[in-house]
This record gives C-alpha cells, structure tokens and sequence, in this order.
C-alpha cells in the first residue's frame, strides 16, 4: 500500500500510538491500528496521545498544492480555518480564525515555530496577529493543528486552535533556492492598479557528529492594493456650494446601506522585508539533544494615499471644505494618511530535551520575542504639504515584547507499553508593553518632541499542569487532566500629554480540567469525545492601551476586565479505509464574559471600549474527508465542510446584541483540493475556498458585507502547476483566485494573483 500518510489519517492512527514528549529526528515510528499500518514523516510536537481533531499538511503537500508566498498559506485549506491575510507579506493584521473564533479574535489560538511562541498576546485583534514573518515557506518541514483547549499542556489562548511549525533540521549537507514572483491587477472604485511582490531565499545545513545546524535568509518586496477608504455618508453633507467644488467621488454603500461617497483610498503599503534564522543543534548525549536558534525579522514600510476628488485644475484635493454635487464635506489631515514604519524584532529560543524512551523523559524550553526596534511616523498635517515633511507623530514600541520558560516531563511506569503515561510540568509566559506616542516637527525625520500619549504594562501567567494517558482496554484510552493558571497584571499606566494614571495591581487564580475518551469500534472506525475548560486573560493593551479625558479621568479601557471562561466539547466518528480517511465532528462552545469591543448602554454618557459579554454560544458539524489515488492512479483529494451556530445569549451592557451572530463567524464554510501527479515531474493542483455571509459587529447592523468595512462572503478558486526539471530544479505556476472574485473582511481582498518561482534544492 502507499505509505505516505494523508493529514486525517495520521491524526487518526496517532489516538492509539504511544505518546511522548517528540523526536523530530527521523521518521516517526509506525502507527498501528488493527491491521493497518502507515509510517509517518517526521512527527508534530502535539500531543499526538490526545483523542481529539489534529489536522496538518507536509512539506511535500505544500509545494505541490499551495501558492505559498508566506508562512500562515500553509494552513490555507485545512478544515474551518481562515487567516486574514490581505496582500502579501501581510506583518499587522493576519489574524487566524477557528470554528468559534473570528478574525477579531486573534488571542483565542496559539501558534508556535520549533516551540517558540510566534502568537502576539500583547492584544486581541487585527493588528496583534501572529509573528509569521519568522518562518519563510520554503524552511517548513509540517505543519500541524490541534483544534480546541483539550490538553493541559497548552494555556486557555488554545481555546480555538494550536499551530505547530516544524522547520528544517538536515541530517546531511543541504542548499536551497527561491525566487518568486507575483503579479495582482486591481479595480476598485477609481484604483485601476497592478501590484507585484518579488520574494528569493537561500538556506544552507548540514550534520557533523553530534552537530547540526542550519541558516536562511529571506528577502519580501511587496506593493498591495489600496486597504482603506475615505468616505462620507452622503445625507451628512451640508446642502449648498461652499468649499472647493471637486469631483471623482464615487457613489456606493456603506456596511449598514447608507448613500456614501468615496473620497479615495490610503493606507497602500509597500513594504521591504528580510527574515535570517541560524538554528544549531548539539546532542550531548544519544539521548539528549540542546538546540538553539535565532530570528531576525525587520520590515520598512510606507502606506500611501490617493484622493479621488479634482478640483477645476485637474489637481487633487486632500484637505479643507469640499463641494460634491451641491452638499459641502469638510476632510480633515486624517482623512488621506501616510504612515512609515521601521521595525527590527528579535527571536530567541533554548531548548534541551531527553528522548530516551523509556520509564522517564524531560525538556527544558525558553523563548524571547523582543521589539528591538519598533517605529511608526506620521504626519498630523494634510497633505500635499505632509508629502515632504511637517508635524506629526512618532509612536515608539521599543522595548515590548514576551518570554516563555517550560519545563516539562513525561514518566512511564510501564514503560512505552504500559497502560499509565503521565505528562506534568511548569510554564511561564510574561507579556511587555511600552508604547509612547511623541509629536514631532517633522514626521518624516524629525526628532521625537513631548509625549502625547503612552501606554505601559505587564501580564504574566505562570501554569503548573499534568496529564494522564490511560489505556482503558485494548480498545479504550482516556486522557485526565488539568491546569493550574496564576496570572497577574502590573505596571500598568496609561497617559496622555499632561496626565498619568497607574493602574493597581491584579492577580488570579483558575483551573482548568480536560478530559477525553476514544474508542477502537474496529479496524475502520474510532469514536472521540474531548472536553475541556479554557480561560482567556485579558491582555495587556486590552488592560491599559485607552485614554485620558480632560479632566485626568480614565477613557477606553478597563483595567478591571474579566478572563474569558470557556466549556469546549468535541465528538468525533473516524474512518480509515486504506488511503481514504472520513471524520465527522460535532463541536461545542459555551464562552462566558468574552471579550469584545462594544457600547455600554447602561452607563450615561455611553462608553465604547473593550468590555466583556456575557454569554456566546457556539455548536457546529465539520466534515473532513481526503482520498490518495482516487478514481485513477496519481489523483489526491482532500475536502471540508462546516456549519456553525455562534450567537450572543446574553449581553447586558448591549442588549442590542443578544441573539445575533458572533462576528467574523459564518454559517458555512468549505474547502476543497484535488491534486494530480500526471507523471514523475508534472503535479496539477486544483483548490476551492467558501465562506457565507458573516457580520463585523456584535449587533449585526452591517447588513452589507460588500463594502468597506464590511465582511463578505466569498467563494475562490485556485490553481497550481508544479513542474520538477531534474533532481534539483524546478518550477511553478499559480493562480490565486482564479475566479477574481471581489471580497471584503473590513478591507478588501487580494483579487486575482498570479504567481511564479523557481526553486534550487541540494
């Protein structure tokens, strides 16, 4: 039979297999389940032991299927799984969704590279996504996913999803090569543009003794598309011709139906990226292994504006009094913004860990993100004079950051094959904020002046958890656990030009139980059932990043905002077949005291601000299905399907609220792959991606998701040739949305891009 494994049925077969803490040098031991047997690729650092949904996609997969021009396209067509990404190398707001958690919603899954935590929890939301700039697509060996809270080895941000990246480690001498190029037209409105990206990479490893190590570099020029617009609401204007009389507004509607008119488009933002990585690995023993590796991440960027409107000359307007069609707008400095951006970040992580596989194993993790260097500019005045300087502002986040330590063991007392196998250990993850906003004469080089606001502040959370694996029978294993959270928030301030307020400190205590249970109904079938409680703190931004008024008083935050306190439940029926793999999954979720930004109406006057809401409940179906060799010889498929019911139960500070849907949760989602290997060299890939209508507020007001601001349904086609020359070289050709369809999650969507690239492997 084919031993290549496809995702489901590793995942399967790895319910019954022999948990412990991972080898990820060489292949993975067989998996045995009845009488079928399958031999895996280098394995996950999940917990593979825990009877719950894991899903993944290889290396290999991934250069066959994927037009993967950065790190989170690898999780493009996996089950109910979205990243919003928005053109490429997308660094501040490509955030994963998961079956009950929206794109808003970025502190509900974790994800990790080599066991460095790339997750950002210094916030929740757009621009707090995850650090995928530290891993380049052609250094990932797998990808894998575990979805919900149900090991006790993962803090409650895993309450949707965790993302494992394994990278590269070689076993002998190895060089590789990318070049790639990408070409995206774009309409919209009066944008008729083509933006490019053009991305190479080289990585050299190698084996000598007991060392190995590895080195890349990977360099990103991209220009997207417009993600922006300035607009007014067309009943708001001023009847009558005051203002410069201007025209090439564009008449459309707003999120809500309402008349508006675009005025242009800004935050267009071309950006340069580099990524190096040194990882070196030194086995100090046959049977212990130190690794440690280093990130370096920097990105320059700008974001341009381009205003519609011409007054009688020809030459654009950005700013003062304008009149459109007899009714008179005033555009602020704001209205067509520019923005430059510096950022330097560092990546460290330590690891020493012991496979011996025997009575008792152990690991000794730790990790640094550092914001080395971290810098926004600004204008604050209109342009076109903001085009070669004048006032604006610097917004500094140098200094923030996070760190993790683990310590973790795993103790057989049967040995491999005993029917006990406990998993215990301490972590720790500390979170940093520093960010002051300071005027500057000029924006564009100017020295930083006064302070006009900063925020500051810590979290920590320091865990103790354990974790029983228990074979029941032959045919029944159960996993206990549960989870010990100490969190506490200090240093917490929050300022503005002439006042500070220090916030006291917090501190609390939770536990959180998990437990699961599968069943071997016979050679083809296994049943799962997975529980579990998560608790989401706040983070820091959420805590302190808000304001003062006036009067030195407190606006737009809460530093007293309750955890998020979640039940997940999932239940599962599985069927291996050969090469062909089924799983249907009803799923569970009942959120309390979730967090969002929203109005409370019981206060006079009313504040928006993020606040927690009472109750959200979320049920859903999800259907996996892949096939190798279906119908004929060298065609692979994959297919999912979800349905999920999210909606707000209760919510006293918005009652508005209460039986709407959850926001960024749609009622279907889909996707699908078929990938043929016409012969030894050619590989046709051919991907499908749906999603239903969805809501971006709490109230569901936005009744048009096809406009800015607005969340759209969308439904993509993708495409993708493979072509191998010889044992070294080769080459492709892709096409992503293929279809050109025009779709919105508050910013627009890539519209049909077509890729190249060129690869060289030693």
């Amino acid at each position: 039979m084919n031993t290549r494994p496809i995702p489901l049925a590793a995942a399967l077969l790895a319910v019954f297999s022999t948990p412990a803490l991972a080898d990820h040098e060489g292949e993975s031991p067989l998996k045995l389940v009845g009488t079928v047997v399958i031999a895996g690729s280098n394995p996950t650092s999940l917990p593979t032991q825990i009877p719950t949904t894991i899903e993944g996609i290889t290396r290999k997969q991934m250069e066959d299927q994927v037009n993967a021009s950065d790190a989170e396209d690898a999780l493009k067509y996996l089950p109910s799984l979205l990243v919003r990404k928005r053109y490429i190398g997308d660094y501040n707001h490509a955030v994963l969704s998961t079956r009950a958690s929206g794109t808003g919603n970025s502190a509900r899954s974790a994800v990790f590279a080599d066991g460095v935590l790339l997750s950002n929890y210094l916030g929740n939301g757009a621009t707090f996504a995850p650090r995928w700039g530290m891993v380049a697509p052609e250094e990932i060996e797998r990808v894998d996913v575990l979805y919900g809270p149900f090991s006790a080895a993962y803090g409650g941000n895993s309450v949707g999803a965790v993302v494992d990246y394994q990278t590269r480690m070689p076993k002998q001498f190895e060089a590789h090569a990318r070049v790639a190029y990408v070409r995206q037209p774009f309409e919209l409105y009066n944008t008729d543009m083509t933006s490019t990206a053009r991305q190479s990479s080289m990585s050299l490893g190698s084996r000598h003794g007991a060392w190995s190590w590895f080195v890349s570099v990977n360099r990103t020029d991209s220009d997207g598309h417009p993600q922006t617009y300035t607009n007014r609401v067309i009943a708001a204007g001023v009847a009558g011709a005051a203002g410069v009389p201007v025209t090439g507004a564009v008449v459309d509607k707003d999120r809500t139906n309402r008349d508006i008119y675009i005025l242009g488009t800004a935050t267009q933002y071309s950006t340069v990226q580099d990524h190096a990585k040194i990882k070196v690995a030194y086995d100090l023993s046959p049977t212990v292994r130190a690794s440690y590796s280093l990130g370096w991440w920097q990105n320059d960027s700008s974001g341009s504006p381009d205003s519609y409107l011409r007054d009688a000359a020809g030459k654009p307007v950005y700013s003062g009094p304008v009149s459109i069609n007899g009714r008179t707008f005033t555009l602020a400095a704001s209205d067509f913004n520019a923005s430059r951006e510096e950022l330097r970040h560092l990546m460290h992580g330590l690891t020493v860990k012991s496979n011996t596989k025997g009575k008792f194993d152990w690991e000794v993790a730790a990790s640094l993100y550092d914001y080395n260097r971290d810098i926004l500019r600004a204008p604050t005045t209109a342009r076109p004079a903001a085009a070669t300087g004048g006032a604006g502002r610097i917004v500094d986040q140098g200094g923030t950051g996070w760190n993790t330590l683990s310590l973790r063991g795993v103790y057989r007392p049967g040995g491999m094959r005993g029917t006990h196998i406990f998993d215990f250990g301490y972590q720790r993850a500390a979170y940093k904020l520093s960010t002051i906003e300071r005027a500057t004469a000029d924006w564009l080089s100017g020295e930083p002046g006064p302070r006009n606001q900063s925020f500051a502040g810590r979290t920590s959370i320091d865990s103790l958890f354990v974790q029983d694996t228990w074979r029941l029978a032959q045919d029944w294993k159960s996993v206990l656990g549960a989870r010990f959270e100490h969190w506490e928030g200090r240093d917490g301030e929050t300022a503005n030009a002439a006042s500070l307020v220090r916030h006291a400190m917090r501190s609390e205590n939770y536990v959180s139980p998990k437990a699961a249970l599968a069943y071997q109904a016979s050679d083809e079938w296994t049943l799962k059932a997975s529980t579990g409680r998560a608790v989401r703190m706040p983070t820091v931004s959420e805590l302190y990043q808000g304001g003062i008024n006036n009067a030195g008083t407190l606006i737009n935050n809460d530093p007293n905002l309750k955890a998020e306190r979640s039940w997940t439940t999932e239940l599962s029926a599985e069927r291996l077949v050969g090469n062909s793999a089924l799983r249907l999954t009803a799923f569970f979720e009942r959120n309390r005291d979730a967090l969002y930004s929203q109005t409370n109406v019981l206060v006079t006057p009313n504040v928006t601000n993020v606040q927690n809401v009472d109750l959200i409940r979320t049920h859903g179906l999800e259907g996996a299905w892949s096939n190798e060799n279906v119908f004929v010889e060298g065609l692979d498929m994959s297919a999912s399907l979800t349905w999920t019911d999210s909606k707000v139960k209760r919510n006293a500070r918005f009652p508005a609220s209460e039986g709407k849907w959850q926001p960024r949760i749609p009622e279907w989602r889909a996707s699908a792959v078929a990938s043929y290997r016409v012969d030894d060299k050619l590989t046709a890939t051919l991907a499908a991606r749906y999603s239903g209508k969805q809501f971006s507020t709490l109230d569901n007001t936005d009744i048009n998701g096809f406009a800015y601001q607005g969340a759209s349904k969308y439904f993509t086609v993708d495409a993708r040739l493979r072509y191998r020359i010889d044992k070294h070289w080769s080459a492709a050709f892709g096409i992503d949305n293929a279809n050109n369809y025009k779709y919105w999650n508050f910013h627009p969507y890539p519209q049909r891009s077509y890729s190249m690239e060129v690869k060289f492997d030693w």
